[in-house]
């Protein structure tokens, strides 16, 4: 049984709805190609909470802790991975041919191998979502009950929390569709995107 679930379910509530790089990614993705995009890529970032949750249960978040060798290649592997996805994202706003139609970006068949996977490697190389998991969440373990039980416990109440704020975001954004097919709207809704994952790879990067 865990000691208090409350306080537990209202951190998870805060840390889904701050605005960051999964944000970011599933708006990215809903203008790219739609509804099912956005969702989709919500999936894979949802289904990455359960990964921290194996790592934080199995104690594999210890030696990335006592280890800065380890936890600087995951930072500097999440950076990377942002500002790639953020240069994607610009290259198409300078090329001018991300216009929408019905909600898809012209020339983008949408593949929902490609959405699950860029937001599930955005999500599992995230290192401040590896740092909630790795000191927050065992706060809230009874170390009388199974940490691996518990844990996915917890990431599973974190998962139906952020599919559901993501998926509003991308009903949202989706039903703007009409005003983001818009090639200038697009074109700065690309550039605005992509210079944010661009500066918080850069940032996360040089964060000591």
């Amino acid at each position: 049984m865990f000691y208090d679930l409350w306080p537990a379910l209202i951190a998870l509530v805060l840390l889904t709805m701050a605005p960051g790089a999964d944000t970011l990614i599933v708006m990215r993705n809903t203008s790219r190609g739609g509804l099912a995009d956005g969702t989709v890529t919500s999936l894979g970032i949802c289904s990455g909470l359960f990964i921290h949750a194996l790592v934080s249960a199995a104690g594999i978040s210890v030696i990335l802790l006592q280890s800065a060798v380890a936890f600087s290649f995951l930072k500097l592997a999440g950076a990377g991975y942002l500002i790639w996805l953020g240069f994607g994202s610009l290259k198409q706003a300078w090329r001018g041919k991300a216009s929408l139609v019905t909600g898809q970006v012209k020339g983008h068949s949408f593949s929902a191998s490609q959405s699950f996977r860029e937001g599930f490697l955005s999500n599992i190389l995230n290192p401040k979502t590896v740092i909630f998991y790795m000191a927050f969440l065992p706060q809230f373990i009874n170390p009388e009950g199974s940490a691996l039980i518990q844990s996915l416990t917890l990431a599973g109440l974190h998962f139906v929390i952020a599919m559901i704020w993501q998926t509003m975001i991308s009903l949202m954004i989706n039903r703007a569709k009409e005003w983001l097919a818009k090639p200038s709207v697009n074109q700065a809704f690309n550039g605005i995107t992509g210079t944010l994952l661009v500066g918080l790879g850069a940032g996360l990067a040089i964060q000591k």
